[in-house]
């Protein structure tokens, strides 16, 4: 009798599972790729608030055993768009310290991207942290890998940065714009990010870096025997005049990796609602409810 009912029980939860999948699917809609896979499970979802280039914003995220979801809201629960797809894989996290208004964050670092987020409150970023982390480990195990070593550097907003910080001297205005230094992700002036590098994990192609990055990645290269360089690291003289053109007609290389920066069309004041995580209270229900019935 047990048996059969933990068979019902995991098939009810295996349903409950995909009617949560598609919901989110739908939410998505034609923006979003296809979420339903064998064996993945949607883990809990809830808003947090991302570091975003030039202020922080309100993203739903979802957390399935071996993806981290998120995207910008436009109608709260409803729909949502720009959606980005994170490997668990590939991150790792590490918490911040409370600093005036930025409080219960942490740092999502992968391989491509790196951003901070922030909770309401203490206990969601524990409860977030903890669930992310065992879906890691779990992953982890299961495949053998290990934990990736290089991760890209977190963006420094760009309202944190009155002036280049690499130079200290030019004034950014409407003329001179900021940009970002995609090896130290520090907010720079143009001739002080005039140079390209390929970062491995983040592009194919050069990425803008800062002088000082240039000279360091140079020196480390230098370094390095030329047999034991993978061939992608050494910028193709056609791929840099490609970057360096498209610099030159006035595009902003900087905002190309933060898509999902752009300004909101819902409201930036949205209702809190508390994080929701599946898996135990749902099961203990169940039995509690089961073992009632066979008391009778």
């Amino acid at each position: 009798m047990y048996q059969d009912f933990y068979l019902h029980l995991v098939s009810v939860n295996s349903e409950a599972n995909a009617r949560r999948i598609a919901m989110v699917e739908n939410c998505f809609g034609s923006s979003g790729q296809p979420l339903a896979e064998q064996g993945r499970v949607l883990v809990g979802e809830g808003v947090l608030t991302k570091m975003c280039r030039k202020k922080p914003k309100a993203r739903q995220f979802f957390l399935f055993n071996d993806i981290l979801v998120y995207g910008n809201i436009v109608i709260n629960k409803k729909k949502y768009n720009k959606q980005h797809v994170i490997p668990l894989e590939e991150v790792k996290l590490e918490s911040l310290k409370d600093e005036g208004q930025y409080r219960n964050g942490w740092l999502i670092r992968t391989a491509s991207k790196s951003f901070a987020v922030y909770a309401a409150t203490a206990t969601e970023k524990e409860e977030w942290m903890a669930h992310i982390e065992k879906c890691i480990e779990d992953l982890l195990r299961k495949s053998g890998k290990q934990p990736p070593s290089e991760h890209a550097a977190v963006w420094v907003p760009d309202n944190e940065a009155a002036i280049c910080m690499h130079c200290k001297k030019t004034q950014f205005t409407v003329l001179n714009r900021r940009h970002h230094c995609r090896k130290c992700g520090s907010v720079v002036c143009g001739p002080c990010s005039s140079k390209r590098w390929v970062l491995r994990g983040q592009s194919d192609k050069p990425l803008r870096v800062c002088l000082q990055c240039y000279d360091d990645l140079t020196r480390e290269r230098a370094r390095v025997p030329p047999l034991a360089q993978p061939a992608a690291h050494t910028p193709h003289t056609a791929a840099v005049k490609s970057a360096l053109d498209t610099a030159g007609s006035g595009g902003d290389s900087s905002a190309d990796d933060d898509s999902d920066d752009d300004d909101d069309r819902a409201p930036a004041d949205h209702s809190h609602d508390e994080p929701k995580f599946y898996g135990d209270g749902e099961k203990t229900e169940e039995t509690n409810n089961h073992s009632s019935k066979e008391t009778k």
